[in-house]
C-alpha cells in the first residue's frame, strides 16, 4: 500500500494498534497532515515501536504520541539472530526490561569484553538457550545499554531494566573533535523543536578526523528559516558541546523513510 492508502484503511478499519518504526509513525502523521486526513478520527490507542531508538527517546515518543492524538506509544526491542529481547517498563516509559525468563543478559565493556559497573554504559550481550534449533552464547548485540543500579523496579519485576532503552549502537557512533556523539543524541534535539519536519545529518572524513553538518527541513509555516537554524545550532552547542552547522531546506527536500530512518550519510 501506499502511505496515504494505508491511513485509510487504518480508519475504514477502525484499527486499535499501530506498529511500526518511530520514523513511519512520524512520516505517517506527515502524509495525514498534507491529506487533509484527521488522526483525531483514529481509533488507535497504541502504537508499538521496534528498529530504531526512537521510542526510549523522550522527545520522539511524545512528539508521536501528540500528532496521534494521544495514543500511547509502547518502545519493544530484539533481533533476527536472537528474538523479542525486551519490553517497555509499564511504570516508566524510556525504561527497557529483558526478558530474562528467555535470555541470561550481560553488559560488558566493548573493548575489552569485561563485565562493568551498574549504572555505566555498555554493550549488551545475551545468550538464550531457549529457542529451539538456533541458540546463542554470549551472543555480542552491538548495543549500547545502561543498566539500573536498582535490584527491584517500580513496576515490582527483578528483570534488568535498561534506561533509556537502546543508547545507541557500536557501529553509529562516531567522535567529533573529542566528543562521542550517537544519532540518538541528535534526534532527541531535533524532535524537540516543533519547527523541524525532518533532518539529515552530513559526515566528513579528512583523514581520521571526522566533522559533521546538519540539514533541517522547517514546517511550512516557519516564519523565518534562518532564526531556526541559528536556534538550532546554539541548542546543540548547549546540549553536546560542539558547534555544528546548520542549514535550512526548502520543504519536502528531504527523503523520507516507511521503514528504518536513514539520516546520517557519508559525504
Amino acid at each position: 500500500m501506499r502511505t496515504r492508502t494505508r491511513l485509510l484503511t487504518m480508519l475504514d478499519h477502525n484499527v486499535t494498534v499501530l506498529c511500526c518504526t518511530p520514523t513511519y509513525a512520524l512520516y505517517l502523521a506527515e502524509v495525514a497532515q498534507q491529506e487533509n486526513i484527521d488522526l483525531t478520527n483514529t481509533s488507535v490507542r497504541f502504537i508499538v515501536v521496534a528498529g530504531e531508538p526512537g521510542g526510549s527517546i523522550a522527545s520522539t515518543r511524545q512528539r508521536i504520541e501528540s500528532l496521534w492524538n494521544g495514543a500511547r506509544l509502547v518502545d519493544h526491542h530484539g533481533m533476527t539472530e536472537i528474538g523479542p529481547v525486551s519490553y517497555q517498563c509499564p511504570r516508566r516509559s524510556g525504561v527497557l526490561h529483558v526478558i530474562e525468563r528467555s535470555f541470561y543478559p550481560e553488559i560488558v565493556d566493548p573493548k575489552t569484553g569485561s563485565s562493568i559497573q551498574s549504572g555505566e554504559v555498555g554493550e549488551l550481550v545475551l545468550t538464550n538457550l531457549g529457542r529451539v534449533g538456533s541458540p546463542l552464547l554470549r551472543y555480542r548485540t552491538g548495543d549500547l545499554v545502561q543498566s539500573d543500579p536498582s535490584l527491584i523496579c517500580s513496576c515490582g519485576t527483578s528483570e534488568l531494566s535498561l534506561v533509556g532503552g537502546i543508547v545507541g549502537r557500536m557501529d553509529d557512533m562516531i567522535v567529533v573533535r573529542g566528543v562521542n556523539l550517537f544519532p540518538s543524541a541528535i534526534e532527541e534535539i531535533l524532535h524537540s523543536i516543533n519547527e523541524v519536519v525532518e533532518y539529515q545529518v552530513k559526515i566528513h572524513r579528512k583523514k581520521s578526523i571526522f566533522e559533521v553538518s546538519l540539514q533541517i527541513e522547517p514546517t511550512p509555516d516557519c516564519l523565518s528559516a534562518d532564526q531556526l537554524t541559528k536556534k538550532v545550532e546554539e541548542i546543540l552547542h548547549t546540549n553536546l558541546s560542539l558547534r555544528i552547522p546548520v542549514s535550512a531546506v526548502a520543504p519536502k527536500t528531504l527523503p523520507r523513510f516507511e521503514l528504518k530512518g536513514s539520516r546520517w550519510i557519508m559525504d
